[in-house]
C-alpha cells in the first residue's frame, strides 16, 4: 500500500482535534497554532496528492491510492475502503486549502477558543473522509461526523439568530441523511451477498435491482444530496446558516459542504442509477433553472452583503444541476466540476472579504456604505476582482465553468439552457449594483473615516484563491486533464 496518504488526510485533523482538546483552555495562542499545524499538513498533502495524481494517474479512470478494503465490522460487511479519482482529487485540494485558510481567518475568535478550533478540525476530518470513502458505511459515518461540529460552530459562535440557524441546518441535513440511510439499507439488503462496497454496487445495481426499487433509491439519495447542494426548494436553510455563521464557517459551508451534494450525485446516484437519471433528466435541469433565476432575483433584492453572497450560491449551484441534467455530455459534467471548484474559490474569498469589512464597520448593510473605493483601494480591488469572477467575466474561472455548462447542456435542453443564460445577466446586475453602491459614489468621511485598509494577513488569505481563480480562467487545461478520464468513464456508466 505504501504511504497511506488518504488516511493521513483524514486522521491528521482528527489527531489535531484530540490534541487541541487536551490543551489548557486559557492558552489561546498555543491552541491556534496547533490547529494551524494540523490543518497545514493536510493542505500540503492535498497539494502533493493533486500533483502526483495529475502526472501519474490522471490518464486512467481507475481509483488511485487505494487503501483497503479491510474488514471493519464483519457482521454487516462494513469495510475500511478508501480511494480517489479525478472527481475526488480536486475536492480534496479545495478542502485542504480552504480549511487551512479558514483556521487562520479564525484567529480573531476569543470565545471558547479551544472548543472552536477542535470542532473545526473535526469538521475537516469529516469532509476529507467523505471525498475518500468507497464504502457506504464509512461514507455515511463521515457524512454525519460533519453535522455535529457544524451545528455547534453556527450555534455557539454565530450571530444574533444563531440557535435558529443551527437547528434549521441540523434538521434539514438530518432529514436528508435519513432518506440516504434508507436507500443504503435497501441496496444492502437486496444485494447478494450483502455489500456496502460503492464501486461494486455502481457496477451491479442496474443488473439486480428492480426498476421500482431503483426509483425509490434514486429519489431518496437525490433528496439527501439535494438538501446539501442546496437545490430549490430545499435551500431555505442556507441563507440563515450563512448569515449567522462566523466568517470561516461560511467559507467552509460555501466552499466545501455545498459541493458534497453534487459530489454524492456524481459518485453514487448518477453512475449507479443510469436509467433513473435518463427518466428524471428534464425535471433535474428544470430545478437547476429555477435555482439559477430564483437565486439571482433574490440576491438582487438583498440589503445585507453576506445574504447577497449566500443567495448567489443558490444561483451558482443551479448551474451544476443544469449540467447534471445533461448527463450524456462530458463537457456539461466537466463544466459542473469546474463550477464546483470555481464556486468554492470565488465564494470562499467573497465571504472572507465580507468578514473583513464587518470586523471594521460592524455592519453588512449595503446601503450604509458608499465611496469606499477612495478610502480602501486594495480591499476594493480584491472585492471587485472576485465580484467580476462571480459574474463570469472572461479570464476568470467562473466564465469557463458556465460556458462549458451552457455548451454541454444546449443540445439536450435548448430552451432551458437559453433561459439559464439569463442568470448571467441577472448575476452581473446584482454584483455591479453592489459594487456601485459600496465602492463608488460619495464617501461618508464622518461615518467611515476610521476604517482601516485590509492588512497583510487578510491579503495573504485571499491571495491563493485569487491566483487559482485567474489561473483556471486563463489556463483551464490542467484541471480539465486531471478529470478527463474519470468523467469520460462516468458518462459511459450513465449511458448503460
Amino acid at each position: 500500500m505504501g504511504f497511506p496518504i488518504l488516511s493521513y488526510l483524514i486522521f491528521l485533523p482528527l489527531l489535531g482535534f484530540v490534541a487541541v482538546m487536551f490543551l489548557p483552555k486559557e492558552k489561546h495562542d498555543l491552541i491556534r497554532w496547533v490547529s494551524v499545524f494540523f490543518s497545514f499538513i493536510p493542505c500540503v498533502l492535498s497539494i502533493y496528492l493533486t500533483w502526483d495524481y495529475f502526472f501519474n494517474y490522471s490518464h486512467s479512470a481507475a481509483f488511485a491510492y487505494i487503501e483497503g478494503p479491510f474488514t471493519w465490522i464483519a457482521p454487516i460487511s462494513a469495510q475500511y475502503y478508501l480511494g480517489v479519482d479525478g472527481i475526488s482529487v480536486p475536492m480534496l485540494l479545495l478542502t485542504g486549502l480552504l480549511s487551512f485558510l479558514s483556521v487562520i481567518v479564525s484567529f480573531h475568535i476569543v470565545k471558547r477558543v479551544k472548543e472552536y478550533f477542535a470542532f473545526f478540525l473535526l469538521l475537516e476530518a469529516g469532509m476529507m473522509g467523505v471525498f475518500c470513502a468507497l464504502d457506504f458505511f464509512l461514507f455515511y459515518v463521515f457524512w454525519e461526523v460533519m453535522l455535529v461540529p457544524m451545528y455547534f460552530l453556527i450555534g455557539v459562535w454565530g450571530g444574533p439568530r444563531k440557535e435558529y440557524a443551527a437547528i434549521k441546518f441540523f434538521l434539514y441535513t438530518l432529514f436528508g441523511s435519513i432518506f440516504m440511510l434508507v436507500a443504503i439499507l435497501i441496496l444492502y439488503f437486496t444485494s447478494t451477498p450483502h455489500t456496502l462496497n460503492i464501486p461494486e454496487l455502481v457496477n451491479t445495481v442496474p443488473g439486480f435491482l428492480g426498476r421500482s426499487l431503483q426509483m425509490v433509491c434514486f429519489v431518496f439519495f437525490f433528496v439527501g444530496f439535494a438538501i446539501k447542494v442546496p437545490v430549490w426548494p430545499f435551500h431555505t436553510w442556507l441563507p440563515d446558516a450563512h448569515v449567522e455563521a462566523p466568517t470561516a464557517v461560511s467559507v467552509i459551508l460555501a466552499g466545501v459542504l455545498l459541493k458534497m451534494g453534487t459530489y454524492g450525485m456524481l459518485r453514487i446516484s448518477w453512475p449507479m442509477f443510469p436509467e433513473m437519471v435518463r427518466y428524471f433528466s428534464i425535471p433535474i435541469a428544470l430545478l437547476g433553472l429555477i435555482a439559477i433565476i430564483y437565486g439571482a432575483l433574490v440576491s438582487m433584492a438583498q440589503k445585507d452583503l453576506k445574504k447577497l453572497v449566500a443567495y448567489s450560491s443558490v444561483s451558482h449551484m443551479g448551474y451544476c444541476m443544469l449540467a447534471l441534467g445533461a448527463y450524456s455530455s462530458v463537457t456539461a459534467i466537466a463544466g459542473c466540476m469546474f463550477q464546483m471548484v470555481s464556486h468554492g474559490l470565488i465564494t470562499g474569498a467573497l465571504f472572507m472579504l465580507v468578514g473583513v469589512i464587518y470586523d471594521r464597520a460592524h455592519t453588512r448593510e449595503i446601503a450604509a456604505f458608499g465611496g469606499l473605493g477612495a478610502k480602501l483601494p486594495v480591499y476594493t480591488g480584491l472585492m471587485v476582482l472576485f465580484s467580476m469572477a462571480s459574474l463570469g467575466l472572461p479570464g476568470m474561472s467562473g466564465f469557463i465553468s458556465e460556458f462549458m455548462i451552457f455548451v454541454g447542456s444546449f443540445f439536450q435542453f435548448k430552451v432551458i439552457t437559453g433561459l439559464a443564460v439569463l442568470g448571467v445577466v441577472l448575476t452581473a446586475a446584482y454584483m455591479l449594483r453592489m459594487v456601485q453602491r459600496i465602492f463608488l459614489g460619495e464617501f461618508n468621511k464622518e461615518k467611515w473615516d476610521h476604517l482601516t485598509e485590509i492588512n497583510v494577513r487578510e491579503i495573504l488569505m485571499v491571495a491563493p484563491l485569487a491566483v487559482l481563480t485567474v489561473a483556471i480562467g486563463i489556463f483551464p487545461g490542467p484541471l480539465s486533464n486531471l478529470m478527463k478520464a474519470t468523467l469520460e468513464n462516468l458518462v459511459n456508466l450513465m449511458a448503460r
